[in-house]
């Protein structure tokens, strides 16, 4: 591993650009290959770290495959590995966007691509399965913690519950269930406390600010850059969820209560998202040009990426601090294996809308054979069927307790 800085902003810019170009599938597929490159093939940081950044990336607001790669981009090369690592990663996504969004407004129709990404969707699959094999054997700890995943799976499944709120409650669950050590950690304790209270307080914040953008509704004929921008910005940074959230806001925002869109043209953006590589949250990219131009794209593109970038420099330096407290490092085990949790459930939803037909026989063999024959090649069978057994942790006020 080079030392130089420029060397580092190099490898950063090449990996995340390259991410950028063939992340298909979604954030959970993106978070896969994001750990496969840094952990497994580069080293840059362990699983636990990885863990950690994960957790603590789905407490905030935006989109979690961009802040891991701001994360990262940060512990490797600090603020100029932050920009760019962000900045290459979502940039291929933008200008692909950006390139449909011209065509779509010229030409007032889409391109047929859908074939061209049938064997990539099964690929994908099998990716973000080998990625969750690898984060459960490290996160899933304890019988504790097995309980603590299967609980937050089952609540997300059964009760609709938001993910932020459902992290929150698997990490609470965990910092008062784990946590056996000295009751005399006050720092650890406070520190667990903010953490929720912050995550929670702008859940709540979110909903403030949607009642109040209904609330102070007014028709708008022209479409000034500034309220384009201050729209996305808002979204931007209230937004759980995961990036598909962001349909809800626009519908709500620029559809029903500004106009500046139509039904149809809320339709065929969200269908550009879907086969395009890259965050979801381009979407704004190919909103922003439709209404204003290409001012407009990237006025929309910045407001709905800056926040990320802010939460993540604000947050990553404290990541080691809550993992040095006990009642912190039980918190963060618990929203890890939560978060695992989470991203088992939306396979299970990609997988039931990649491998699945909506007429007899039902399932569909040559996708699931792609699947197979990848996962193959990802996990040996040797690995895939091997015992996992569980490591006792003692939260106890020690930085190397683990």
């Amino acid at each position: 591993m080079t030392n130089s800085a420029p060397s580092r902003l190099s490898e950063l810019a090449k990996l995340f650009f390259k991410l950028g170009v063939i992340g298909f599938g979604g954030p959970v597929a993106h978070i896969a290959m994001i750990e496969d490159e840094v952990v497994k093939r580069r080293q840059w940081l362990t699983r636990e770290h990885f863990l950690d950044l994960l957790g603590a990336t789905n407490l905030i607001p935006g989109p979690n495959s961009t802040e891991m790669a701001i994360h990262i981009g940060y512990i490797y090369a600090g603020w100029l590995g932050l920009i760019v690592s962000g900045v290459c990663f979502v940039l291929p996504a933008v200008l692909i966007t950006g390139g449909f969004a011209w065509v779509y407004v010229t030409y007032s129709t889409l391109p047929q691509v859908a074939p061209l990404l049938y064997g990539i969707k099964s690929a994908v699959l099998a990716i973000i399965i080998n990625a969750l094999w690898g984060l459960a054997k490290k996160s899933v700890k304890t019988s504790q913690l097995l309980v603590i995943a299967l609980a937050v799976a089952l609540m997300t499944l059964l009760f609709k519950l938001n993910e932020v709120i459902a992290l929150l409650i698997g990490g609470l669950l965990g910092m008062v269930w784990l946590h056996s050590g000295n009751k005399n950690d006050k720092s650890g304790n406070k520190a667990s406390f903010l953490l929720a209270s912050l995550s929670t307080g702008a859940t709540l914040k979110a909903s403030t600010v949607v009642a109040a953008s209904v609330a102070t509704a007014s028709t708008v004929t022209n479409v000034s850059l500034w309220q384009l921008g201050w729209f996305f910005l808002k979204v931007g940074s209230v937004l759980f969820g995961g990036g598909y959230l962001l349909v809800a806001f626009i519908q709500g925002g620029l559809v029903e209560e500004y106009g500046w869109l139509t039904q149809q043209q809320l339709l065929d953006a969200i269908a550009i998202g879907q086969f395009t590589p890259g965050p979801v949250l381009s979407t704004a990219t190919f909103i922003g040009y439709i209404i204003a131009g290409i001012p407009g794209a990237i006025v929309a593109t910045i407001g709905i990426f800056l926040p990320s970038f802010v939460f993540v420099a604000a947050l990553n330096p404290l990541i080691p601090r809550l993992r040095a407290s006990s009642w912190t490092r039980a918190f963060l085990d618990a929203v890890n294996v939560s978060a695992v949790a989470l991203m088992v459930v939306t396979t299970l939803q990609l997988g039931a809308a990649t491998l699945t037909l909506p007429q007899a026989p039902f399932v569909d063999f040559l996708a699931l054979a792609i699947a197979i024959v990848y996962l193959y090649i990802s996990i040996p069978p040797s690995q895939l069927f091997k015992s996992h057994k569980f490591v006792k942790v003692k939260y106890v006020n020690s930085r190397h307790s683990i």
